[in-house]
């Protein structure tokens, strides 16, 4: 399998960049919490699933949407052959990722010492994983390869950056300097230091988005101000969500408001967050179509102009998840 330059990689192949329309960055499709997959009480009717999924993109097309970043990485529900029938019944593009995290969700295996004296599984180990992912394909477990991966993505933990979580953030850098894909992670505790690990691999700033910056924490900290400084996007990825952890979506459309008149509207990412299906775990049951029908009217209620939410909806996510 092969990419051109100023093509995405999604599900059903190669499509040209320009063709992606409005996107979502940071959606979960089938989300499974690792092992409830196992659970007795817990059931996984692919047909229903098919049908829920495929409503839900339906309703974002119908409202403008174009395509669907489904960015839960390799072990938490993705479902390649599923994502393939999605995206030919609804016609939303969808691009799936690899790359896992934060630490208390890997596997046991990913963190079992691989080195005598016992150390986390290092950075180029990852890297050979999910780089496998970006240029033969995903794993479907233990049949083939399908489809290329068209984003890394993993997550630090909150409570602090962990030495597994660090070799993580290195292994996505260094798959997307030998692929050209970009790299998206949610920070943990401290948005800023650990954009910092990412950028001593020598990864260009603009191949890096940073999600989970419209929690409450991470703008009283002024993360969204400084990650955009450094040339990365800031990914808002929780429109729609108001709660004790989160902007209310008044806030969060003055918030990229403000960012837009200090001049780095070339930086922001918007996205619901929202699961399509989630077993094992509470879903944000929220439409995707949520950031088009409520949150870009608040946009331009908040004064941000036609041209700079069109940058943000569709030409931001263009350029970062073109590969190059």
């Amino acid at each position: 399998m092969s990419v051109n330059s100023n093509t995405v990689n999604t599900v059903l192949g190669p499509v040209p960049a320009g063709e992606l329309g409005v996107v979502s960055v940071h959606e979960a499709l089938l989300s499974v919490l690792p092992g409830a997959e196992h659970a007795f009480d817990i059931t996984l009717d692919r047909a229903e699933i098919f049908e829920t999924l495929a409503g839900k993109l339906r309703d974002f097309r119908a409202h403008g949407g174009g395509t669907v970043v489904d960015s839960t990485g390799m072990f938490h529900g993705r479902d390649v052959r599923l994502y393939e029938a999605l995206s030919r019944s609804t016609g939303v593009h969808i691009v799936a990722s690899t790359g896992q995290g934060p630490e208390e969700l890997l596997g046991g295996y990913f963190l079992t010492p691989q080195t005598n004296p016992p150390t986390p599984w290092p950075a180029e180990k990852f890297a050979g994983l999910f780089t496998q992912e970006i240029t033969e394909g995903m794993v479907v477990p233990r049949v083939e390869r399908r489809g290329l991966a068209g984003l890394v993505t993993t997550a630090v933990s909150r409570a602090g950056m962990t030495a597994t979580d660090e070799s993580l953030l290195r292994g996505a850098a260094r798959t997307a300097l030998a692929t050209g894909t970009a790299v998206s992670f949610r920070f943990g505790a401290d948005a800023v230091r650990e954009l910092d690990v990412v950028l001593d691999e020598n990864l260009p700033a603009d191949r890096v988005a940073v999600g989970g910056l419209d929690r409450k924490d991470a703008v009283a900290a002024g993360a969204p101000e400084q990650i955009v400084a450094r040339g990365a996007y800031a990914v808002l990825d929780h429109v729609g969500t108001d709660d004790a952890e989160h902007l209310a979506d008044t806030e969060r459309a003055a918030l990229v408001a403000g960012l837009v008149r200090a001049g780095h509207a070339d930086r922001i990412l918007l996205s619901v967050g929202a699961t399509g299906v989630a077993k094992g775990h509470p879903a944000n049951d929220l439409p995707y179509s949520h950031l088009l029908t409520a949150f870009v009217p608040l946009l331009k209620a908040h004064g941000v102009g036609e041209d700079d939410v069109r940058r943000i909806i569709e030409a931001n996510p263009r350029h970062l998840l073109a590969v190059r």
